[in-house]
């Protein structure tokens, strides 16, 4: 093969399946599943059927395999009750790297936490660790907060530790100029942040622009940066049952002021939305998995 048929950088591969370029390099030294060409410098090239090939790994990890489970799919091209045995043992593999994960955190020990942080990053996607780990533990952790079970300082510890590694991986992505301006923020009195970090990753891994707020503002400030920005969509987060209610008076005012623009709302306090309040706000609710999420802005997108 020469090196004319290789058109993608492992940087740009990287972005397109989600895959961190240490993951993916780990992946080719282990399994030898594919074999990048090289160019003059000695950069990896990858082909079109490189990514294809990837694309269906991807997806494989995401449903429940390890890789090196994938692997062997791919090289047998079946499923049989085997490999449903052993998606079923990386099932538990994936809930002892939570509970280990939970029980740092709560221990306040960074280096584990880190630890199995990496491990998490080295098995599977940036969309798997962020909603299936990430995600999973840092609901854990706020219904625990909620039930005072742990302290504040167990809760601000475990957030410090999650918000600087996605914060680390947002800031890896580029930008897509042509894609409009997204403003991510959390509702009215919310303070708990990690989970807009987790939504506003993946749509950032998207090539979106997004100005990214945090923890709760005054709602004139609000309206002060969708003047400056003029985004397509805005975010809020909710978490805090409490703060529901304002959160959506805020989402119905803002769209009565801002006609083209597309808000959305998600978060662990949207599932105690009343029936007649989900069918009201059904056109704001982003859903609760990446599949959802991906639907949404894709509907979206297509109204513009």
């Amino acid at each position: 093969m020469n090196t004319e048929e290789g058109k993608y950088n492992i940087k740009a591969v990287s972005t397109m399946l989600g895959i961190q370029p240490g993951t993916l390099r780990a992946w080719e030294r282990r399994y030898k599943m594919i074999a990048p060409v090289r160019n003059d410098s000695g950069h990896r090239l990858y082909t079109d059927e490189h990514v294809k090939k990837l694309k269906w790994l991807v997806e494989k990890v995401n449903a429940g395999f390890t890789i090196s489970q994938a692997v062997t799919l791919s090289e047998q091209n079946s499923l049989n009750d085997t490999d449903i045995e052993t998606k079923d043992k990386d099932q538990n593999r994936l809930n002892v790297i939570r509970r280990d994960l939970l029980n740092a955190l709560l221990s306040f020990d960074e280096n584990e936490a880190h630890d199995l942080i990496n491990e998490a990053f080295s098995i599977y996607t940036i969309d798997k660790v962020l909603i299936d780990i990430l995600g999973t533990v840092l609901i854990q952790i706020g219904h625990q907060w909620e039930q005072n079970k742990i302290t504040t300082a167990h809760e601000h510890f475990a957030t410090s530790i999650l918000r600087s590694r996605i914060g680390i991986l947002m800031h890896s992505f580029p930008q897509n100029s042509f894609l409009p301006k997204v403003v991510a923020v959390c509702a009215p009195g919310e303070w708990h942040e990690l989970g807009l970090l987790i939504f506003t990753l993946f749509i950032r891994r998207k090539g979106f622009n997004v100005i990214y707020l945090g923890s709760s503002i005054i709602e004139e400030d609000i309206n002060t940066v969708i003047e400056t920005v003029n985004p397509k969509f805005l975010f809020f987060s909710c978490t805090i049952n409490d703060n529901l209610p304002n959160a959506l008076n805020l989402i119905k005012k803002l769209e009565d002021e801002y006609e083209n623009l597309e808000i959305g709302i998600g978060g662990h306090a949207v599932q105690s939305i009343s029936p007649e309040e989900k069918q009201k706000f059904s056109h704001n609710l982003v859903g609760e998995t990446s599949q959802e999420w991906e639907q949404w802005m894709s509907d979206k997108m297509k109204d513009r």
